[in-house]
């Protein structure tokens, strides 16, 4: 009987162990990475869809639906880009505008956000001054700015104040009423708490209120500083003396009939809200996901 020796499989000082194959190339170290990248398609890819979806409706209209003669009401994108954009006189112009316009957006809605809390605050602090001032503020929110346009210019004049007081009417209201809301959502239970340690009306907003109001409150300034900017450019559509911004070149370029300008300054007008709007969203999430952070980490 003989005996036969097979040979050892040993690893080779150049193979990898085991443990270094799973480390490495298992599975769980690709899935955050195609996890990543499964998110950021689904977040970029809609709205790129939903754009080339666009494009080819404005293509379609402009060509196929407009005559030759009616192709000034829509002017195909290339057009726009060429002329609204790429032109760096008429796209100066633009920008100028929107500088204008931006400015009095931000002084409005400054003005809204300090009047709004203070109002907010005293009508949560009293509800004989709750039942007082809220009809007063859902009449003002109810009559059309239209209406108001010849009222407040014939008070305050066709200038830049007048622009300024239609950004405050028309983005005061969801300040006022996200603040109140957050303001009173604080829990009975720690209200009957601060009670019991003698709190102060100011501590007690302070510490308790304040806080509890602060997702509500974004929520509203976030609606707010959109409504800003279309308060800036209504109220500069209707009172044109000083800077022109964009609700003046709105006008001037409607009546002259040049479409693509008029486009690029419409695209930009759409920008800077949506700028505004986004700002306002990651300003929310960083405070108020702070204050969550920092309050669940004392619990």
């Amino acid at each position: 009987m003989s005996l036969t020796h097979e040979p050892l499989d040993l690893p080779s000082s150049g193979d990898p162990a085991p443990d270094e194959i799973s480390a490495d190339h298992g599975p769980g170290a690709a899935a955050p990475t195609s996890r990543r990248a499964r998110g950021l398609v689904a977040v970029v890819l809609p709205p790129v869809v939903l754009g080339i979806v666009i494009l080819g409706i404005w293509y379609a209209i402009s060509y196929g639906v407009l005559e030759a003669r009616k192709r000034f009401l829509l002017r195909p994108p290339h057009e726009v880009i060429q002329v609204g954009f790429l032109e760096w006189d008429n796209f100066s112009t633009i920008l100028d505008a929107l500088w204008v316009t931006t400015k009095i957006a931000i002084i409005g809605l400054v003005i809204s956000i300090v009047l709004g809390m203070a109002v907010a605050v005293i009508m949560s602090q009293a509800k004989v001054a709750e039942r007082a001032i809220f009809p007063y503020m859902v009449t003002l929110q109810a009559i059309p700015i239209l209406a108001l346009v010849p009222v407040i210019g014939f008070w305050f004049g066709y200038g830049q104040k007048s622009r300024v007081l239609v950004c405050v009417i028309i983005s005061i209201f969801p300040i006022i009423v996200n603040t109140l809301f957050g303001l009173q959502s604080a829990e009975r239970g720690m209200h009957d708490l601060f009670t019991l340690h003698h709190a102060s009306r100011i501590t007690r907003l302070r510490k308790l209120m304040f806080p509890a109001a602060l997702p509500a409150i974004f929520a509203g300034l976030r609606i707010s500083a959109g409504l800003s900017v279309i308060g800036a450019v209504v109220g500069d559509f209707f009172f044109g003396q000083g800077e022109a911004g964009l609700g003046q070149l709105l006008k001037r370029y409607a009546v002259q009939l040049d479409g693509e300008e008029l486009l690029a300054a419409t695209i930009m007008t759409a920008v800077l809200g949506v700028i505004v709007f986004w700002t306002f969203g990651w300003l929310q999430n960083r405070v108020v996901g702070k204050w969550y952070e920092s309050t669940s980490g004392r619990s």
